[in-house]
């Protein structure tokens, strides 16, 4: 059997695939609207997506379908209780940025705790040059030696998170969740977690259960004094409330690398706002030159796994 394979996103990979070792066609496109994603889909057995959305409505007319490979760990945009009564495998992306997504969420930590940003815009002003002293004060620094990382979600990413926090001395709690669980993770409740975290870092997948994980209650519970960090998925918290509680200082200050929609409209709350206390990145946690050439070959290497007969790394 030659399997026709069609990747819908390739712009959202900038790195170079080899060639799978089966018979095979191939087509990619660099981004697909909603609109073309069946015709694009209609001969293929063997579909890749990173961000693209495969919901019921469209795969119900695609029955030679028989693998939906994500260039991603997130399988949220893929329809899979459909892809399961119907018999399409899902595969996904597993482990790849184990360092380099924790690597991006501390230089959020660090940024943040340091007020990095507002001693920068200080200097570019010529504050230094009007002191008396040899340094200024404007803005409080906090080591993260001694303080609280509380991180929701204990798999790969979170616990690598969880040991870069420990190297810097910092008290690492796991929030609890409901199963499934990693095995000997401690966990502590989430209401504690909010109230004793002096930095609040997310590392969750984005799910029913956890859409708007963080809303303003969650964040009014938080201390003034600590940050948010989202590096996960932007469904995970409400920008709304997190724009209001930056606003009225609800919380010290907050790094995001993920929005709700991507890329975020001209209107975007969270991106309109122009505070040195909030850090916005477009979505590049992941991506460091390492972790894309781990994930090529990982997607490659799913695909060459199901075609063999033994699927590997299977979300449905």
């Amino acid at each position: 059997m030659t399997h026709h394979i069609v990747f819908l996103d390739r712009a959202t990979l900038d790195t170079p695939l080899r060639a799978p070792r089966f018979d095979h066609t191939w087509e990619e496109h660099a981004a697909s609207d909603a609109s073309s994603v069946e015709p694009r889909l209609r001969s293929a057995t063997i579909a890749i997506t990173n961000k693209v959305p495969l919901r019921r409505e469209v795969l119900e007319r695609l029955p030679q379908l028989e693998l939906i490979a994500m260039a991603a760990t997130g399988y949220d945009v893929v329809d899979v209780q459909h892809c399961k009564a119907a018999g399409i495998t899902v595969v996904n992306i597993r482990d790849y940025a184990i360092n380099t997504v924790p690597e991006h969420t501390f230089a959020l930590i660090l940024a943040l705790r340091r007020n990095l940003l507002n001693y920068r815009q200080d200097v570019e002003r010529g504050r230094w040059q009007s002191v008396e002293q040899f340094c200024f004060f404007d803005h409080p620094i906090r080591d993260l030696a001694g303080a609280t990382l509380g991180i929701v979600g204990e798999g790969s990413i979170g616990r690598a998170t969880a040991t870069i926090g420990k190297a810097f001395g910092m008290r690492v709690l796991f929030a609890d969740h409901p199963p499934p669980k990693v095995p000997g993770v401690e966990f502590t409740p989430f209401a504690d977690v909010l109230q004793e975290s002096d930095v609040l870092t997310l590392h969750c997948p984005l799910t029913e259960h956890t859409r708007n994980l963080i809303g303003l209650d969650e964040l009014r519970r938080m201390k003034p004094s600590a940050i948010l960090i989202n590096t996960a998925r932007g469904g995970l918290v409400d920008e709304r409330a997190l724009a209001q509680a930056l606003s009225e200082g609800a919380i010290a200050g907050a790094g995001v690398d993920v929005l709700a929609i991507e890329p975020p409209r001209d209107d975007d709350i969270l991106t309109g706002l122009r505070m040195p206390n909030l850090i916005v990145t477009p979505h590049i946690a992941w991506a460091s030159q390492g972790a894309m050439r781990y994930l090529a070959d990982q997607l490659i290497d799913n695909i060459e796994a199901f075609v063999s007969g033994a699927p590997v790394n299977v979300v449905v």
